[in-house]
C-alpha cells in the first residue's frame, strides 16, 4: 500500500503517514526500522504494510516508494 510520509521525530524514530484518502497512521520505531531507512521526511511516498483492520490497523514496515 502508499502512503505520504506526514511526520518524522528521528529521535524515536516514529511518526505517521498519510494514506491515500486522508487519513493518518501512525508508526513506531520497529516499522521504521523493519524498512532499513535512515531518515523520512514529510511529503515523502512511502510503502507500507499493515496487519489488522480499522482502528487495529498498525504499520509493520515503512520503506521509500520507488518506481
Amino acid at each position: 500500500m502508499q502512503a505520504t510520509a506526514y511526520t518524522y521525530d528521528a529521535a524515536t524514530r516514529t511518526g505517521s503517514v498519510l494514506l491515500d484518502d486522508g487519513t493518518p497512521v501512525p508508526f513506531d520505531a520497529p516499522a521504521f526500522d523493519a524498512g532499513g531507512l535512515r531518515l523520512l521526511r514529510p511529503g515523502q511516498r512511502v510503502r507500507i504494510e499493515t496487519d489488522g483492520e480499522g482502528e487495529a490497523r498498525r504499520i509493520t514496515l515503512v520503506t521509500l516508494q520507488t518506481l
